[in-house]
């Protein structure tokens, strides 16, 4: 299912996070949004997830306004995973992933055969399975993070948003995890995703999307967007920027600027 965003303005009291912001993300499609840190990346995505009521401006899932729906029927459409989750005290993972069925509850419609299938399916989908029976804070950092992810699809919405689902992970579970969500688009949902690493967004995400200042500078295939001028306009840095052998993605090498030692 479509996103789109029409003139999108956000902020705090005495400060605009989000500036006039025009975005539109196809279905099945992956869109990662990069920049320095303040730029409004997270006040974006929550306004896009109905949890920070935007100044003006529109959001719309298919052809409805997200902020003229009740909580409960956009928790239908769009799954947000923010950043650095909590969990409630020892839970399991199975329990965890449970929670992604909230939304559907109800007084007249409790657990079900349905709801069970969606956590199986979950659990599968992220190779969560054999974790079920353990408890959160026993799992490492990637494993954790497959399982907050295993959360989110949970919830069945056409639309997941994830607020930097790699944040605090090494190369390796990163890497997991970014195939993940790859996966979860192949299969038709669609995805925003706040990403600090430039070169990881280049490679995974099928749009780039640019801020700074709140507004959108930049955006489009990361091969044709990510250059030296906007590393330049977006961190304040010279870099170079080179090809990937295997699949063409842009790599980010920042140009050193004190000599190493013995030079």
């Amino acid at each position: 299912m479509e996103i789109r965003v029409e003139q999108l303005t956000a902020g705090y009291a005495g400060h605009t996070a989000v500036d006039q912001v025009d975005l539109t993300v196809p279905s099945g499609r992956v869109v990662a949004i990069v920049g320095p840190n303040g730029c409004g990346k997270s006040t974006l995505l929550r306004s896009m997830a109905r949890l920070h009521q935007p100044r003006s401006g529109t959001v719309f899932v298919g052809d409805t306004d997200v902020w003229k729906m009740r909580q409960r029927d956009a928790a239908h459409r769009i799954a947000l995973l923010p950043q650095a989750p909590q969990a409630p005290e020892a839970v399991t993972v199975a329990g965890l992933v449970r929670y992604g069925r909230h939304p559907h509850q109800g007084l007249f419609r409790q657990w079900s055969h349905e709801d069970e299938e969606a956590v199986t399916r979950a659990l599968e989908a992220t190779g969560t399975a054999a974790l079920a029976g353990r408890r959160l804070d026993q799992l490492s950092g990637g494993q954790r993070q497959r399982c907050w992810l295993a959360m989110s699809l949970a919830q069945e919405t056409p639309v997941v948003l994830l607020d930097e689902p790699t944040s605090a992970l090494d190369i390796g579970h990163a890497v997991e995890v970014l195939d993940l969500v790859r996966e979860v688009a192949a299969q038709g949902r669609t995805i925003v995703m706040v990403v600090h690493d430039l070169a990881a967004a280049a490679r995974y995400a099928d749009t780039l999307v640019a801020m700074r200042a709140g507004r959108i500078v930049a955006s489009g295939p990361p091969r044709e967007t990510v250059d030296a001028a906007l590393v330049q306009e977006l961190y304040g840095i010279e870099a170079e920027i080179l090809t990937a052998a295997s699949d063409g993605a842009p790599v980010v090498v920042p140009k050193v600027s004190v000599p190493a030692v013995g030079v």
